[in-house]
């Protein structure tokens, strides 16, 4: 029996994934929570194989949660899943130590693949995400510019694209506001930029918005 928590601030969308896992056998989903305060709350009380965890899920964005979860509960696996940018995220969170991402856009079957393999230590994405990953650097696409950026990188620059100033990044990254200044100008190297709309605008061009 495969233990499973969902973590999505969406009731609907708990209840889809929990009615998909009850129509097959070998799951239990042994609690569905929709904030981090809920997730941590829960994982006091159960111990799942698999936390499938919304990237935008609310108070802490999904990759400050995914790495809480390694560092509190370092044997429970990730499997991270997000409506946005799949090709952004997906190495971003595995980068971060999750076991696998799902699009909220992939069939339901992969629901259960993914949670399978997850479960059983090893990494999942899907084939076409795959293929993209091993094919676009050929591209002029400015997403091929997200392979130079570190998880962090990602984080500051999403939170800079969601219109935040600077000290209200470092307080949500619990970093402190030079760091964030030095996230910025090396954001701006590596994206080729030398102004701050220049960078958001290259954020949009990543789907990062």
């Amino acid at each position: 029996m495969i233990n499973v928590l969902i973590a999505d601030s969406h009731p609907i969308v708990r209840l889809g994934i929990k009615q998909v896992l009850a129509s097959a056998s070998g799951f239990e989903v042994v609690a569905d929570v929709s904030s981090t305060t809920e997730l941590f709350a829960a994982l006091e009380k159960v111990t799942p194989d698999v936390v499938m965890l919304e990237m935008d899920i609310p108070e802490i964005n999904g990759i400050a949660t995914l790495r809480k979860i390694k560092q509190e509960f370092p044997t429970t696996k990730v499997l991270m899943y997000s409506g946005q940018s799949e090709d952004v995220y997906a190495l971003s969170t595995i980068r971060a130590g999750a076991f696998g991402y799902l699009s909220k856009t992939a069939d339901v079957d992969y629901i259960i693949a993914a949670l399978k393999k997850v479960a059983e230590g090893n990494m999942f994405i899907t084939n076409e995400l795959a293929q993209r990953l091993a094919f676009d650097e050929g591209t002029q696409k400015p997403r091929r510019f997200f392979r130079k950026l570190s998880t962090r990188e990602v984080e500051v620059l999403k939170l800079l694209a969601s219109g935040k100033r600077n000290k209200e990044v470092a307080e949500g990254l619990n970093l402190n506001e030079k760091t964030v200044s030095t996230y910025k100008a090396r954001l701006m190297r590596k994206l080729n930029v030398d102004n701050l709309v220049d960078l958001l605008q290259q954020a949009k061009a990543l789907e990062l918005y």
